[in-house]
Parts: C-alpha cells; structure tokens; sequence
C-alpha cells in the first residue's frame, strides 16, 4: 500500500513538474503574455518620404536614399519581395511624393493595413514580439519603419512597434519594452517577421 501510494505521488509530482517546464518554455515577457485575445493590425509603411520640393526649385536628378536603406536594398532588401517593398526602393525609381491627406501610423505613411484574424498568425506576432531571445542591440541608430504592428490593451493606448528592417531594430509607443536597449532585431526575428508580412500581404 505504502508502495502504491509513493508510486502515485511520483506520478503526480512529475506530472506537475512537466506542465511547470512546459509552462515556463511558451510563456511570453510581460506584457505580450496578456495579450493572447487582443485584436492586432499590421501596417505596411513607406520608410522614407523625400524631402518636398518647391515649385520654382529645379527638378532634382535623383534622390539619395538614407545609407541603411541604401545597405538594405543592396544585402537583397532583406528577401521581401519586390511588391512588398516601400514606393522607390527599386534601383531607378524615385520614391513617391506622399499626398497630404494620407493616414499616417507614428509619422509614417501608410500604404495598406490588415486586421490579424487568423489565431496562428497573432499566436506567432506575440511569440516574435514576447520572446526575450529574439532581441539584441541594435547595429544602427536609426528608424525608417517598413512595418508597423498595433495590438490591443484593455483600458490603456494600444501597444504600437515600428519596425525598420533597414534599420534592423523596433521602437515601440503605449507600453513598457521588455527587453529593455535590446531594441535590434536577431536574424532569426527579422526572418519570422518577413514571414508574418508575406502571409498578411502577399508578396505580388
């Protein structure tokens, strides 16, 4: 008897020290962990806008592009594909001129949104964002957001994070960032992030 019982609190024990590991392994930093039914919006955005030109100025020749940017598009414009690339970004277009009235997200302009329905994609966006290992110092000082990313907190502003491909870094608007001056991406986040943006917009 005595055997038997010692038997079933081993079971138990081990049963609860699994679901503890297991737990411990997906929990998600604060305050992604909170986040698992909050409604989530991407934005495609237009990373550089080129400075307005007056009207008795002469036509420019061409516009230079931000060094980063300049580094991006060389290193493949980190294999997003052609349609999902920024107005101007491919070798011998100029970027666009931007029209006054279009909605901006954090002083970039928008060029499409999406409202995240499907559970695999939110699950994955919280997992890239909550998790602590896909974060490092950022390489470059600098912002030129290709992506924005809008999620959802009860009686608060919504938590928002530009993220600069070009830039290979995130900055953040509504909350606390968990990982404190790890605001750069790992190549593994920027591979996962892509991944995210192909399925919500397409690559056309």
């Amino acid at each position: 008897m005595a055997r038997m019982l010692s038997l079933k609190f081993s079971l138990v024990f081990l049963g609860m020290t699994l679901l503890f590991m297991t737990g411990c392994g997906s929990s998600l930093a604060q305050p992604f962990d909170q986040m698992k039914q909050a409604p989530i919006t991407v934005f495609r955005l237009q990373n550089f806008v080129p400075p307005q030109q007056t009207a008795a100025a002469a036509a420019p020749a061409g516009i230079t592009l931000p060094p980063q940017i300049q580094s991006w598009i060389t290193a493949g414009a980190s294999m997003l594909p052609p349609g999902l690339l920024p107005p101007g970004l491919i070798p011998g277009a100029a970027p666009a001129p931007v029209a006054q009235n279009i909605p901006m997200f954090h002083n970039f302009p928008i060029l499409g949104s999406a409202n995240i329905t499907d559970s695999k994609i939110h699950d994955e966006i919280l997992s890239i964002f909550g998790t602590s290992g896909e974060w490092q110092t950022p390489k470059e000082n600098c912002m030129y957001a290709e992506f924005g990313f809008s999620i959802g907190q009860i009686n608060q502003p919504p938590a928002d994070i530009l993220v600069s491909l070009s830039c290979s870094q995130v900055n953040t608007s509504g909350f606390a960032w968990p990982y404190g001056a790890n605001t750069g991406l790992t190549d593994d986040a920027e591979k996962r992030i892509i991944a995210v943006v192909k399925t919500v917009f397409g690559g056309a």
